[in-house]
């Protein structure tokens, strides 16, 4: 084995070791931490009629703080350079979680919220083995991702209407409320986003970039379990 190969293999190999145990107990605690709740739930439980503001303020705080969502957008842009096809796969994502947020709650579509985080854990790993070329290895042909995107897109929107159901949301300004909580969902996806693509930007820039690339996504990948493993225990145990 080369000498600058065995060298950069073990660079990753520590840089595994080193942000690995971090990682996983930002996930555990975000884990417990991920939904509505304090003034915000007080709030939804015991207000009636329009709050157009606050709900945009709502759905925009959920997004950017829910690490699921920012998980699996950070992996569907990790190999995008041109922002064309950035908004295009962001535009599939937005369409994905915003119609079935919108029909899960205005249509009263209830899913186990559980297994619907389960599925939104699978798409980050489906998303860090698609960025790691594991699907060409393994059955010699690559999902199409845009298709993927947005499949997953509409399970995340089931799992941000989950959060919602959780309450007895009043029926008196509940369409408005609910449009204004999808608006300020893609406002902070975009905030997020924003974050993401500047981090990267400098990231791609350094050198450190092709040689840690791999390691970035075991580590989400890594993630992407942990989020199925603790979903999937809630629901057994629930």
């Amino acid at each position: 084995m080369p000498l600058a190969h065995s060298r950069s293999r073990s660079m990753i190999e520590r840089c595994c070791q080193v942000l690995a145990f971090p990682l996983l107990l930002l996930a555990a605690g975000l884990a417990f931490a991920h939904g509505v709740q304090g003034d915000d739930k007080a709030f939804l439980e015991q207000n009636s009629g329009m709050h157009l503001m606050m709900y945009l303020y709502l759905g925009a705080k959920h997004m950017v703080t829910g690490y699921d969502h920012l998980l699996f957008l950070f992996g569907v842009v990790f190999f995008l350079y041109r922002m064309r096809d950035v908004a295009a796969y962001v535009t599939l994502f937005a369409i994905g979680h915003s119609a079935t947020l919108l029909f899960g709650v205005l249509g009263g579509i209830h899913v186990n919220a559980y297994l619907v985080d389960a599925i939104i854990g699978l798409s980050v790993v489906y998303k860090a083995l698609d960025n790691l070329g594991a699907f060409q290895r393994w059955f010699g042909f690559r999902p199409n991702t845009r298709v993927a995107v947005l499949v997953f897109g509409f399970f995340h929107g089931f799992g941000l209407a989950t959060k919602l159901q959780e309450f007895e949301l009043s029926p008196d300004g509940l369409v408005p409320n609910i449009l204004a909580f999808n608006v300020g969902v893609e406002l902070g996806q975009l905030l997020a986003l924003s974050g993401i693509l500047i981090v990267m930007g400098f990231w791609r820039r350094s050198e450190t970039f092709a040689r840690h690339a791999f390691a970035a996504n075991t580590l989400l990948m890594t993630a992407g379990f942990m989020l199925i493993g603790y979903q999937l225990t809630g629901y057994f145990i629930s």
